[in-house]
């Protein structure tokens, strides 16, 4: 029976055991309420990247030190590499993919800000960076340069331009002010 396929009752009738996890879960991504299945220890980051084909966010160290893969959950950013996908459910998650208005494709003020200041150099740690100051200019809408180095400092950068990426989120949040 589908029941048991969905947890609600096991195969014989029962309440699903305690601790059970249901496999097949929706998540709202982006704006989108979307279907799937999950293992119990499976991480965003997997869920995003693999099975969503969301692959703007990043897996660069898959232990939360990194910042590459962040995601904003209810608008605060998250290492989503240590964020089990099972958690998530009920929760409103954005990726880089969900910042641009969908109807335009106009940039949000933040990768606007990169792409006009040309942030950065490889562009692999980006997709985190712009989630990270994105979530913090939403607490924060006129932050000092140290305020902002503050808020995107669980971030890192391989290429090492911190001048030049604190600058482009810096624009990136005079944009934001500027509507």
């Amino acid at each position: 029976s589908s029941a048991y396929l969905f947890r609600s009752t096991s195969l014989l009738g029962q309440p699903s055991a305690p601790g059970a996890v249901e496999r097949l879960i929706t998540l709202n991504v982006n704006g989108q309420d979307r279907r799937v299945d999950v293992m119990p220890q499976e991480t965003l980051a997997m869920t995003i990247r693999y099975k969503l084909g969301l692959t703007g966010t990043k897996i660069g160290c898959d232990r939360a030190e990194c910042g590459a893969c962040t995601v904003l959950i209810d608008d605060v950013p998250h290492y989503s590499c240590s964020f089990l996908t099972q958690r998530a459910r009920g929760r409103k998650i954005v990726t880089i993919e969900g910042l641009a208005d969908p109807a335009t494709g106009k940039l949000s003020a933040v990768q606007q800000g990169v792409v006009d200041e040309q942030g950065f150099q490889c562009a692999f740690c980006m997709p985190g960076f712009v989630m990270a100051a994105t979530g913090y200019l939403k607490t924060n809408s006129n932050p000092s340069r140290q305020e902002l180095a503050h808020g995107i400092s669980g971030n890192l950068c391989r290429c090492q331009d911190y001048d030049k990426i604190l600058t482009a989120m810096m624009r990136g949040a005079e944009y934001m002010r500027k509507g």
